[in-house]
């Protein structure tokens, strides 16, 4: 239960292998529309129009001293409304707690601004239970200066009923150790009928939430889940991603 929120109650210790070395670039990581490269390799996620739509949730009081506060990694899906993020529902639950997202982090800036997150949306069996089978949020995200945030950074598809395993997915995310994202490309595998997995090494505290983003920009998979997330760096987890999940993209959807 490696990317428990630090601000919050942890329900294991950090890993003593947070920090890895990877590479400086992501110039040998294969892109999920591309898996003509290695699989499996984690390195730097250099900042792209596509990588902008990924960003780090801090808690509110981080608004003017964003180093070394994230505590998770969230991602920009499209939606009617064009102001919605998805997550790991043991980000953010259903608590009163204020929390940012800054889409494209690193290094302490904000390249595309510092976004106040507003209603979230959980499902009654994380409420109920913390299942882990329903680890998963949303949570729209207000206007910044009339803006919504589709429009400045765009946003990936959210896509249910995807065979686990039918393409290769890019994982991108953020180590609460390091103050830029990483991202690896791999194929899913079956952990469950209900949980899928994926070998990415270097994926510790601070990466759930982490959009599993296939070659169609669409997310297939968000890092959490089983173990909230996995109890090792090199194995990531995610809820399957059906009816359940797709519930609850409507709720949200509908502002309900």
């Amino acid at each position: 239960m490696k990317r428990i929120p630090r601000p919050r109650p942890a329900a294991r210790p950090a890993l003593a292998c947070a920090v890895l070395m990877l590479a400086v670039t992501s110039a040998s990581v294969a892109s999920a529309a591309d898996t003509s490269g290695p699989l499996g390799v984690t390195g730097r996620a250099a900042p792209t129009p596509a990588s902008a739509r990924v960003g780090a949730l801090f808690d509110a009081g981080r608004a003017h001293s964003l180093k070394g506060g994230h505590f998770c990694t969230a991602s920009v899906v499209h939606s009617p409304r064009a102001d919605l993020i998805v997550t790991a529902a043991h980000c953010v639950g259903e608590g009163s707690g204020g929390l940012l997202f800054v889409p494209g982090y690193h290094d302490g800036k904000a390249p595309y601004g510092v976004w106040t997150v507003g209603r979230r949306y959980v499902s009654a069996r994380w409420t109920r239970a913390e299942d882990e089978d329903s680890d998963l949020a949303f949570a729209r995200v207000d206007r910044l200066k009339g803006r919504r945030i589709e429009d400045v950074v765009g946003a990936n598809r959210f896509a249910t009923g995807t065979a686990t395993g039918a393409t290769a997915v890019t994982v991108t995310g953020y180590p609460d150790t390091r103050e830029s994202a990483i991202r690896c490309t791999n194929r899913p595998s079956e952990h469950s009928d209900t949980q899928q997995r994926i070998d990415c090494p270097s994926f510790t505290s601070g990466t759930s939430g982490s959009p599993w983003v296939n070659g169609d920009h669409r997310v297939v998979g968000v890092l959490g889940g089983h173990e909230k997330g996995g109890s090792t760096a090199d194995v990531s987890y995610s809820v399957v991603l059906g009816a359940e999940a797709a519930g609850l993209y409507r709720k949200a959807t509908a502002g309900s």
